[in-house]
């Protein structure tokens, strides 16, 4: 797969593809069913297929007061999309020039002159264009006057609701991860690159791992149980905590692994941190002693939540 940083970047080669248009916050189940579409209209007319997305995302931009959380940020987003079979990602900055494009010179200039689209596929309520003027049936007479095939995207259902990013941000948000890894279709994790800390944790015996978030806001805050790959053949077991850290008086938002019965040296490694349960929120505590306790807690807590998982997904696996 082939990332596109801006249309300055394009090639002769890159047009002529089949397109889909979105944020893919997540690169959850539905959005694999729109990519699994997408490369069966790419194999059968014999075209390359492709990705727009948008960096920051058009909600980002337009909000008001808080910025929503996001299922993945910018990396973990493009490593997803890595395991699909998708040909190329085209990457634009969305800014106030953008946001100001009208819909007919996005079809006309995005589309077609940068492009060439041979196919679109899109949502019938796909939206675009300065005001959110351009809708599907502006897309079917530009289709009829430029020649390009139109699709309508279809609707992946579980559960009895539409998979969506905004309803998986709040399945996180109410700590329902076995839930979210059914939507995503694996479980829910942050992937990140273990920097230097104030090395508390270890003068209270519970050294930790500090991965900056390196995203506007996450969709989870507290202590939880996780699983953690990047450290050994093997996944490792143990307890994080995503937040500020009160208690020292933190003040950036950092996720933070304590990994249990481990004792080696993490620092520039590139850890993905997938979440089990919640333990309990984040709160400040009146000193180390007293936060020292309840870590104890926390990781009996933690360890139990664990094998617990384990155990039933071993009664889940066919002999």
């Amino acid at each position: 797969m082939e990332i596109i940083r801006g249309l300055h970047n394009l090639r002769s080669r890159h047009r002529g593809c089949a397109l889909t248009i979105g944020n893919f916050d997540g690169v959850h189940l539905g959005h694999r069913a729109i990519l699994d579409q997408l490369n069966e209209i790419g194999a059968r007319e014999k075209l390359t297929t492709a990705l727009m997305t948008f960096e920051p995302q058009p909600s980002e931009f337009f909000a008001l007061g808080g910025k929503p959380s996001r299922l993945t940020r910018f990396k973990e987003k493009m490593l997803a999309l890595e395991k699909t079979s998708l040909g190329h990602v085209l990457v634009l900055r969305f800014d106030e020039p953008f946001s100001r494009v009208p819909a007919d010179h996005f079809i006309r200039h995005y589309l077609m002159a940068s492009l060439g689209i041979r196919h679109l596929l899109v949502g019938d309520d796909f939206r675009f264009g300065y005001g959110a003027e351009g809708n599907f049936d502006l897309l079917h007479d530009a289709s009829e006057h430029y020649g390009f095939r139109l699709t309508r995207r279809e609707t992946f259902s579980l559960a009895g609701g539409r998979v969506s990013s905004r309803w998986i941000r709040s399945v996180l948000e109410n700590s329902e991860f076995e839930f979210a890894a059914e939507l995503l279709g694996r479980p829910y994790s942050i992937l990140g690159r273990v920097g230097y800390g104030r090395r508390l944790g270890r003068s209270i015996g519970f050294p930790t791992a500090n991965l900056p978030l390196k995203r506007r806001v996450c969709p989870i805050r507290g202590v939880f149980a996780v699983r953690v790959h990047g450290v050994g053949e093997m996944p490792a077991d143990g307890m994080a905590n995503v937040g500020t850290r009160p208690t020292v008086d933190g003040s950036d938002w950092v996720l933070e692994v304590h990994l249990f019965d481990f004792d080696q040296d993490l620092y520039g490694k590139e850890l993905s941190v997938d979440f089990v349960a919640k333990l309990r929120d984040e709160h400040r505590f009146d000193s180390l002693e007293a936060l020292r306790r309840q870590l104890q807690v926390d990781a009996a807590e933690a360890k139990a939540m664990l094998e617990t998982r384990i155990a039933r997904g071993s009664e889940r696996t066919p002999a």
